[in-house]
């Protein structure tokens, strides 16, 4: 049986080897993981819902049919977000369903996936209200705490996991990122988030896509490898798609073993909303484009035509109309008050509610307008590169709503004058800003449905991590992951999680 230091040393393919060669049984390290997780998640509150009991039944009943799995007999957290586990509570963050005792009676088709790649799962992790801030803070759950510093958060939505897996709970866990869900919290927790394109993994049985297939549901990694072997595991339509992406030429594990060719990168820092940008988020960008000079790439000053602060209000748009969608569904199920969510949730549902028909598919005819301007400029480059965060992770309560736009938002609630909160307005831009400010970078290749990644390349003075964000043309995924291989083999950065301290 290994021990917790030994264990941590291991990514998800290197401890699924082990078991594969039965130098190591997966009930052990089952063990091991709970074992490391009773002892740091007191401090950390990533994992919120044990699933113990359901992980030793799952040994008993699969542990033959998973030997030949890549990931077999490896431990593995659920993101506690539209990733449903038949028979096990799920609350999406929010007190209403946690109240309820909301338990789902199937599973979501990527919880399948990956437990076909034969992942042990036993655990959900923590994630704010219906993932819609950048950070993990839930009312419901308590805030969830960054394994390098614990005075700051762990970002969102999939905060739980990317705490976890820094921390050396589990290897890799997963994550879904709808503006930014695995890169915000990759680049907080130093580690490597891959958002896929649209439509690359599942959404089914309970959605066709999520957004418009502006989210997308993938991994929390400490290595390049795992994140390319899950989506091998995992790529691919499923029966409630709206439509069947081009499967690779090749495995994703296939393609990081190959360098990639001279890249002409494009590379730029300036906030795309106006915002400030942190001397870290510069400093991270200057270390990466002369790491990437010296492996031959050529790195160009430049960004796409298009409006940022325009791009973001069209995403809030329709995030606050997906909210309020949400919001509805979940008082109809749990026949609960609209009081029972965080004041954050009920603002944002009550402009979504206000949306107009005429509005919202103005609002997504703009995003076919900036697939095009992006498309146009990856004519002439193939990877843009940007900060994935705007500053490393602020402090805990740090990102919360000023005083002034709580008293603003009770008196509209209250009085029902949700009319006030109208696109264009001075309090959905103050909203904006003030919570797009740590993540303005993000939102671009949701929007355009491309994929993009975090990469951990810099840590500041405090030892606080900020990621590097590589965006590529769809259906690119192989191009990210052959570099994200290339610079993790230049500067390794896995001897990093040595110095956290739990």
């Amino acid at each position: 049986m290994l021990t917790s230091k030994e264990y941590m040393q291991y990514d998800g393919l290197g401890l699924a080897n082990l078991v594969k060669s039965k130098q190591v049984r997966p009930d052990e390290l089952l063990q091991t993981a709970i074992q490391r997780c009773e002892q740091v998640n007191p401090k950390l509150n990533a994992v919120i819902i044990p699933m113990y009991e359901q992980a030793q039944r799952q040994l008993k009943t699969r542990t033959v049919e998973l030997l030949d799995q890549p990931f077999a007999g490896v431990p593995f957290l659920l993101k506690d977000l539209f990733q449903e586990y038949s028979g096990v509570p799920t609350s999406y963050g929010s007190n209403v369903l946690k109240k309820k005792n909301y338990i789902p009676d199937f599973n979501a088709e990527i919880v399948e996936r990956w437990m076909n790649a034969g992942v042990t799962i036993f655990g959900r992790t923590n994630t704010p209200e219906f993932g819609i801030k950048g950070i993990t803070e839930p009312d419901a759950w308590g805030t969830c705490h960054n394994p390098w510093h614990l005075k700051h958060n762990s970002g969102g939505s999939s905060g739980g996991s990317a705490s976890a897996v820094a921390a050396g709970i589990v290897p890799l866990a997963a994550a879904g990122d709808g503006g930014g869900s695995i890169r915000i919290p990759a680049s907080y927790c130093g580690l490597f988030g891959l958002k896929p394109s649209r439509g690359r993994t599942p959404w089914g049985p309970g959605f066709s896509e999520a957004m418009h297939g502006a989210a997308i549901q993938h991994v929390l990694t400490r290595s390049v490898r795992d994140s390319a072997a899950m989506l091998d595991a995992t790529q691919g339509a499923d029966l409630s798609a709206l439509f069947d992406i081009q499967a690779p030429a090749g495995t994703y594990l296939e393609a990081i073993k190959q360098p990639p060719k001279r890249l002409k990168i494009a590379v730029n820092t300036q906030s795309p909303i106006g915002t400030k940008v942190s001397k870290d988020a510069t400093n991270a960008i200057a270390h990466t484009v002369k790491l990437l000079t010296n492996l031959g790439h050529e790195v160009v000053e430049d960004a796409p035509a298009i409006d940022g602060m325009a791009l973001a209000s069209d995403f809030i748009v329709m995030w606050f109309a997906q909210c309020a969608v949400m919001v509805d569904e979940i008082k109809r199920m749990a026949q609960g008050s609209s009081h029972d969510f965080e004041l954050d949730t009920r603002a944002a549902a009550a402009f979504g509610a206000r949306t107009r028909a005429t509005e919202y598919l103005r609002c997504l005819n703009h995003w076919g307008d900036y697939t095009r301007k992006l498309n146009e400029f990856f004519k002439k480059y193939d990877l843009y590169l940007t900060p994935a965060t705007a500053s490393v992770a602020p402090k805990n309560g740090e990102v919360a709503t000023p005083k002034w736009q709580q008293v603003l938002l009770k008196g509209v609630l209250k009085t029902g004058q949700a009319h006030q909160l109208v696109r264009g307005s001075f309090l959905i831009e103050q909203i904006v800003q003030s919570n797009l400010r740590w993540v303005p970078f993000t939102q671009l290749a949701n929007i355009t449905g491309v994929p993009a990644m975090s990469v951990p390349l810099y840590w500041n003075k405090q030892g606080l991590p900020l990621g590097s964000q590589f965006v590529a043309p769809f259906g690119h995924e192989h191009v990210l992951l052959s570099l994200a291989a290339q610079l993790e083999q230049a500067q390794p950065w896995h001897s990093k999680y040595n110095l956290i301290k739990l």
